[in-house]
């Protein structure tokens, strides 16, 4: 019997009639013999609705309350889709994070796992049921709740198949997670942006994970690392839908024929500069591990130096300005020297694909393009297979739509090759 991991995020739940629409997919599974967990985000909009709420109460609320509170959308979820699942006749049982057994570290509303104990889930596995969990959350070693961040429940799902065995010998033939949202799979381009973005069968772990942490929300960053990392079968796929989605898989040497597969937006980001700090060994040690304590993600980092002093500036989430804002005061005031700006309304476009590492000629065609639509680079980095430019927020939806259409990716496959010409990546 093989192992299955259905995930249905909010979106897939958002009522009654939805959840039982998910629970018959999930009984259809058991029935053919497989071995099914089934993972649910909250409701809905629920997690906005429970943020709002603690907004109303105060504006600086405890992360670790937070994380209590914004735990109970997952178990309400959990609850609704096991009696739905009763109600097909299937013996099934719900359970939170901390009760199947991940543990993550102490970081509150932006945990990472650290281990999941399988003996529950083997235990209720053998039994013949199916498996609820709430995606989200776990709990540290302290024996706190946590809950993972945003797009945490795919993580869970991800995850829990690669400790059950999925893509080994452990979890049979066929096993395989299925992410279910409300789109038909990974797309070229967030189509809600980009109007004429083309569903792709079938993606590389690369070229994906480049994507999911560029921006591309269909599918969370740290779930495709645990794919990546566990050879887990990942299939993104419509809830309301028996067509085939998008199957994440290993990369094959046919996919450098594609020069760009896919572009991401990441909007809502904002960038701190420090100046004047010294130029010594171990300082940019002493300001990245002091905001490392904070659980922030750190991109775009550049340094310029001024004789004996030195300029940095890097990009993170708005939503984790607040936190490094304080962090960041602390270095200046130790260090007694320096001073700090931050600027916000910056949004990210990246164009992503293997085929770079072979093609010539990509950055200047990006680079083009947005000049041509009028959209300031404010400024740009690059990997093997990525090229980024922060661009103003306003103007990130156009410059997405801009760069997608600068590729062809809204075509055939064959029409996003481009030739090799003069000028480098």
């Amino acid at each position: 019997m093989a192992v299955v991991v259905h995930k249905f995020g909010g979106t897939s739940l958002a009522d009654s009639a939805c959840i039982c629409r998910c629970a018959r997919r999930a009984a259809s599974a058991h029935r053919d013999g497989h071995r099914v967990v089934v993972v649910v985000s909250a409701m809905g909009k629920t997690t906005d609705k429970l943020i709002e709420l603690a907004g109303q109460v105060t504006d600086q609320p405890s992360q670790r309350e937070l994380d209590m509170l914004l735990t109970t959308g997952e178990q309400v979820s959990i609850a609704l889709m096991t009696m739905a699942l009763h109600r097909e006749g299937v013996d099934a049982v719900s359970m939170t994070g901390a009760q199947i057994g991940i543990i993550t570290d102490e970081y509150h509303t932006k945990a990472r796992i650290r281990s999941i104990d399988t003996t529950a889930l083997d235990a209720e596995l053998d039994r013949g049921r199916v498996i609820v969990v709430a995606g989200f959350q776990g709990m540290s070693s302290e024996g706190q709740i946590t809950t993972l961040g945003r797009g945490g429940s795919d993580t869970t799902a991800v995850a829990i198949a690669a400790v059950l065995g999925v893509g080994s010998k452990r979890g049979g033939p066929g096993g395989v997670c299925e992410i279910y949202t409300d789109v038909d799979g990974v797309y070229t381009a967030d189509p809600r942006i980009v109007p004429n973005a083309r569903k792709l069968d079938r993606i590389g772990t690369e070229e994906m994970l480049e994507l999911a942490s560029l921006g591309a929300g269909v599918l969370h960053s740290r779930a495709v690392i645990f794919g990546q990392r566990y050879n887990v079968p990942i299939h993104v796929r419509n809830s309301d839908s028996a067509e085939e989605g998008t199957m994440i898989v290993r990369e094959t040497p046919e996919m450098e024929d594609v020069t760009v597969v896919g572009c991401a937006l990441a909007a809502e980001l904002g960038r701190i500069s420090v100046r004047g700090i010294p130029n010594t060994p171990g300082m940019q040690a002493d300001i990245f591990e002091r905001i490392a304590t904070t659980g922030a993600i750190v991109d775009d980092i550049i340094q310029t130096e001024a004789g004996e002093t030195a300029n940095v500036s890097f990009m993170v989430n708005r939503r984790d300005l607040p936190d490094v804002k304080v962090a960041m005061e602390r270095v200046l005031q130790e260090a007694g020297i320096g001073d700090m700006s931050i600027e916000t309304g910056l949004a990210k476009i990246s164009a992503v694909g293997v085929g770079m590492r072979t093609h010539a000629g990509v950055a200047a065609t990006m680079f083009r393009a947005l000049g041509d639509a009028g959209i300031h680079i404010a400024n740009i980095s690059t990997s093997e297979i990525k090229i980024s430019c922060i661009v103003p927020e306003g103007q990130g939806k156009n410059a997405l739509r801009v760069v997608h259409d600068a590729f062809g990716l809204g075509n055939t496959p064959e029409s996003s090759v481009i030739g090799v010409r003069a000028g480098s990546r």
